[in-house]
């Protein structure tokens, strides 16, 4: 498969895992609603890797984790968004 808005290649295997990621969410969606409710989860290899209270601190702690993935994050609670497959989380640079 390729993205045709990069040109590069997009692995059908990581297409496969975001989408069993997005099923242990939607399995897990009550339990994670009445514990977790407006934090964010990372889900990654059909595993919850952890709970945090902002996006940037999920993002940041999976691209230190698993790179460029695939990995989920999701806020609890909030309606699901569609975004288009090239957009990225790149991490701000941190000031000295």
């Amino acid at each position: 498969m390729v993205d045709t808005q990069s040109g590069s290649r997009v692995s059908s295997v990581s297409v496969s895992a975001i989408q069993r990621d997005i099923e242990v969410f939607k399995a897990l969606k009550d339990a994670l609603e009445s514990e977790h409710l407006g934090e964010w989860v990372l889900i990654c290899d059909g595993q919850v890797v952890g709970f945090y209270k902002s996006f940037e601190a999920a993002a940041d702690d999976a691209v230190g984790r698993f790179g460029n993935g695939p990995f989920l994050v999701r806020q609890i609670g909030a309606e699901p968004i569609t975004l288009p497959a090239s957009v990225m989380y790149r991490p701000r640079p941190h000031a000295c």
